[in-house]
C-alpha cells in the first residue's frame, strides 16, 4: 500500500515523541544536562544530586559555600537554564 504523503524521518521522530507525551521529559533531560555548561566545572564539581520534580530544581550540593553563593544567583540560573532548553521547563530552583 502506497502512502499520497511521504515525511523525512525528522519529522516521523518529532510526531512520535509528540504523540508519546516525551516532550516534557526530553526537555528537562536537556536542562540536566546543561547545568556543568551553566553554572561551571568548579561548581559542578561539587553538586552531589540534581533532579527536575513538579517544574522545580532539585540540586544537593556538598559544599555550603558553594550553596550561598547560588542562592543569591538563583532567579539568574532558573533564567539561563529554561534559555538553554527554550523552554519554560522550571520555575524554581532549590539548594540542599
Amino acid at each position: 500500500m502506497r502512502r499520497s504523503k511521504t515525511i523525512s524521518i525528522a519529522e516521523a521522530i518529532t510526531d512520535y515523541i509528540r504523540e508519546m507525551k516525551l516532550e516534557r521529559k526530553l526537555d528537562e533531560i536537556g536542562l540536566l544536562n546543561s547545568w556543568e555548561e551553566t553554572v561551571g566545572k568548579a561548581i559542578s564539581v561539587k553538586t552531589s544530586r540534581i533532579y527536575i520534580k513538579n517544574k522545580v530544581l532539585y540540586v544537593h550540593l556538598s559544599s555550603s559555600v558553594v550553596r550561598n553563593e547560588l542562592l543569591m544567583l538563583r532567579k539568574a540560573i532558573v533564567d539561563k537554564l529554561n534559555e538553554k532548553v527554550g523552554k519554560k521547563v522550571i520555575t524554581d530552583l532549590v539548594l540542599k
